[in-house]
């Protein structure tokens, strides 16, 4: 309570006005008459500060976490709230315009459309053909790794030397085979973890 003070810019996180800012004008919070602090003569744990880990080390924890085959959510640009999988990770810039740790990923643009039981086979795979892929390289700092892990080999198909022009095209539409295909055969996975990770991958995100 100490932090929030007279004048100190606030955001609503409950109630009819969650997620509005507001300022505060008096905090009715009881007086400290005690606190404690640490030792001048003995120096802090390494957890007392909330930014003990340098943004470096920040860096090299999540680099550790997002590996090939990890699950991650887009969390800036056009794809922002959209799954991908992890192709493969730079923790260092390998070029002139990529200076920055970042990872080669591939996901859904749009997903396969809603099916329902009262539906023929036809017809529930005609609506699941209509996934839209994308491939792009982006920062580590603007994906959000998920505990989910997929078992599509994805190196195969995806040449960093045909992300350019026509041939981009061509890596798009054998990634929308593969992410069809195992979309329609999620049932044949035989390994629960697997089959949660995919089946998580082919959800749409709520928020």
């Amino acid at each position: 309570m100490a932090i929030i003070k007279s004048g100190k810019v606030v955001i609503i996180l409950a109630g009819r006005h969650a997620g509005k800012k507001a300022v505060v004008i008096k905090n009715g919070a009881p007086a400290v008459t005690h606190h404690f602090a640490p030792s001048r003569q003995q120096p802090p744990p390494a957890s007392y500060h909330p930014q003990s880990l340098s943004r470096k080390q920040q860096r090299i924890d999540k680099m550790a976490i997002i590996k090939s085959g990890k699950v991650v959510i887009i969390l800036a640009g056009r794809h922002a709230g959209k799954k991908a999988v992890v192709i493969k990770n730079v923790e260092d810039g390998n070029a002139d315009d990529k200076r920055f740790s970042h990872c080669l990923v591939a996901g859904i643009a749009r997903g396969p459309r809603k099916v329902t039981r009262g539906m023929s086979k036809k017809k529930v795979e005609k609506r699941s053909r209509t996934m839209k892929p994308f491939v792009k390289y982006i920062n580590v700092r603007h994906v959000f790794p998920t505990r989910y892990q997929v078992d599509m080999d994805l190196k195969k198909v995806v040449d960093e030397a045909d992300l350019v022009g026509d041939k981009k095209v061509e890596v798009k539409k054998k990634l929308k085979k593969i992410f069809e295909d195992r979309y329609l055969n999620q049932k044949q996975i035989t390994s629960e973890k697997k089959a949660a990770g995919s089946s998580y991958f082919f959800q749409k995100l709520r928020f």
